[in-house]
């Protein structure tokens, strides 16, 4: 259906399903984008959003995800990772840097990360998202609008105008009892991070743990005024 679309229907469709869906379930959500966009949706994971993809794999059965792999990540990210490829019914793609670490670091020096986290998460994070969007119509998120200030208005489902395609929330009106409720009721697997105090997780340069009732995204560039690394803004 989407690709017969314009981009100006496919704006509307976003917009009147963000109103329409607004209080559905996530999985009925990521019903009506498989029924709706087919082939033409993907969900990008940090594996950071393991809930999501849980809900995805039962309900989408062989969605398309992506995950990238900025060669920063923790070990248990990356096993999180495995872990689902392997053990849940999603098709997973990861999608790399144009430039390995050691590249990066000849061009630009090392800890890029440290003196410009915005450059480094442009390179490694947004361009990467750029090429693995490329092929879809429709693309699915994790964020909540409880996890920071500048994501209380996302709408479960609506519009991407930087990329001109329609953007999922389905947890947008979760907030952290509702993940762990899920979490209990479905035996899900989480990221080993979460036992160690990683609230939000991210690159390991980047993040740390955040201590009882710390704000969730305290641990991300920690000591910095930064607060998203581009993905979303």
């Amino acid at each position: 259906m989407s690709g017969a679309l314009s981009t100006t229907d496919l704006q509307e469709l976003a917009e009147q399903a963000g109103r329409d869906l607004e209080g559905a379930h996530p999985a009925e959500i990521l019903r009506w984008a498989a029924q709706t966009f087919g082939t033409d949706l993907v969900l990008a994971s940090s594996m950071g959003d393991e809930v999501l993809v849980h809900i995805a794999a039962e309900a989408v059965p062989g969605i398309d995800v992506i995950f990238l792999d900025t060669g920063y990540h923790f070990a248990e990210t990356l096993g999180t990772r495995d872990y689902y490829a392997d053990f849940t019914n999603i098709s997973l793609r990861t999608i790399l840097p144009l430039r390995t670490v050691a590249e990066q670091d000849a061009e630009h020096g090392e800890k890029l990360h440290d003196r410009d986290p915005n450059l480094c998460c442009a390179l490694r994070k947004v361009e990467p998202l750029e090429r693995g969007l490329a092929p879809y119509t429709a693309w699915v998120t994790g964020m909540r609008r409880e996890d920071a200030p500048t994501r209380t208005d996302i709408t479960v489902v609506g519009w991407d105008a930087k990329r001109g395609k329609v953007k999922l929330n389905p947890l947008a009106a979760w907030t952290q009892d509702d993940v762990d409720a899920y979490v209990a009721e479905h035996h899900v697997v989480l990221n080993p991070l979460r036992q160690a105090g990683y609230a939000s997780i991210g690159c390991a340069p980047c993040t740390r743990a955040v201590a009882p009732g710390e704000d969730p995204r305290a641990g991300r560039w920690s000591g910095t005024s930064k607060i998203e690394c581009g993905l979303h803004t």
